[in-house]
């Protein structure tokens, strides 16, 4: 596995709940820029549930990343699984299968996601490319 990092700006748009759904789940659009060792932008969906009880939730998202990952260039679709228990965080990031395109066709991996100080982003991601 190789590894990539770098910082990432995201915007999280929230959209109008269709009628008759519960409003107890949300709809978000995601914009990202990725800096570092992916050049990149993405767009993506989010679904996300809050529930009665403070700091427990989850949610999941599908993004495609467009750019320049270590210097090849190409697409990828990234599947987003995410938990909170009371706090405490629980997050899976993988690449789909077969998602790769141009120069990162067979792409596979995992990314995680750091929030540091003042809610400043950065990501970590350990890929394979055959």
């Amino acid at each position: 596995m190789t590894r990539a990092a770098g910082p990432f700006d995201v915007k999280v748009t929230p959209q109008s709940s269709d009628p008759g759904s519960d409003p107890a789940i949300g709809r978000m659009l995601l914009d990202k820029k990725f800096h570092g060792d992916l050049e990149a932008t993405s767009r993506g969906q989010m679904l996300a549930a809050g529930t009665g009880i403070e700091g427990s939730a989850g949610y999941v998202a599908i993004e495609k990343v467009d750019g320049t990952l270590h210097g090849r260039h190409g697409t990828f679709i990234l599947q987003h699984s995410g938990t909170m228990t009371r706090g405490a965080p629980g997050l899976t990031i993988r690449v789909v299968p077969d998602s790769g395109t141009g120069e990162l066709e067979g792409i596979s991996g995992t990314m995680s996601i750091v929030i540091g100080a003042g809610g400043a982003h950065s990501y970590d991601f350990d890929y394979a490319i055959p």
